[in-house]
């Protein structure tokens, strides 16, 4: 019986192993360069003379306020990708986004790996963000980004299902990182920074080390004047001009 096992757990084992790989094979698109080789259309690129601006794991009360005074001082719109549970702690928050003519997109309930997490829990959590978020907003939305930009192959399937265009992003500035700077943050996303990409911030400390956001604020204004001396006009995805929405 002993010897027996091994021969009958090796085709258990086989066959989850290729259910794993079949579930997190996605996330290799959180890896930049392969997504910009194998899959571009995830970096978010649009129109030559544009540059999209988003943010992620909102809405947070201490902070957001402050990102949304700061674009409006400079008439400049942008697309949050909210979480449902901080949704959930701040709908007013998240109808002023909305009031103040930004874009909403989905971010999942919580911060969690979607690889780790089965079919049904995945669609779950998009479905029910996808809920909250229009109810708190009377906008539905129509992106989805992934937390950490790690998809899997449910949340693939459970963002087309409910009508979200996945898109992840062309440069980032990493305002997580230890002992941040609006300078370090704005001098991170500038290396890929050009006509055409998706930008990334995070208008929350929620998932990352306090004074983070104060980071990324500061960049943001950096951030505004580079594109102005470019000739790049900057705006939320719905008017970048994905592939998907391209006439």
């Amino acid at each position: 019986m002993a010897v027996m096992m091994p021969k009958l757990l090796r085709p258990l084992l086989v066959a989850a192993a290729g259910i794993a790989v079949f579930q997190a094979g996605p996330g290799v698109t959180g890896l930049a360069p392969v997504r910009r080789r194998l899959f571009p259309a995830l970096d978010g690129p649009g129109h030559d003379d544009h540059v999209a601006l988003t943010f992620d794991d909102g809405p947070d009360a201490a902070v957001t306020p402050l990102f949304l005074d700061a674009l409006a001082a400079r008439d400049t719109k942008a697309t949050f990708f909210l979480l449902g549970s901080r949704v959930a702690l701040n709908p007013r928050l998240a109808a002023e986004i909305v009031a103040g003519g930004h874009e909403i997109g989905v971010h999942g309930w919580e911060h969690r790996y979607l690889p780790l997490r089965g079919p049904l829990a995945t669609y779950h959590d998009l479905a029910r963000s996808m809920d909250i978020v229009t109810e708190a907003t009377g906008v539905v939305p129509r992106f989805f980004r992934p937390p950490y930009g790690v998809l899997s192959t449910a949340s693939v399937l459970a963002a087309r299902r409910l009508g979200l265009t996945t898109v992840l992003w062309s440069c980032w500035g990493k305002e997580w990182t230890p002992h941040s700077t609006p300078n370090s943050v704005f001098d991170t996303l500038s290396r890929d920074l050009r006509g055409g990409a998706t930008v990334l911030l995070h208008d929350s400390d929620t998932t990352a080390p306090a004074g983070s956001s104060q980071a990324a604020l500061g960049a943001l204004g950096l951030l505004l004047d580079d594109c102005g001396r470019q000739g790049l006009r900057v705006g939320p995805l719905g008017e970048h001009g994905l592939p998907r929405f391209r006439q």
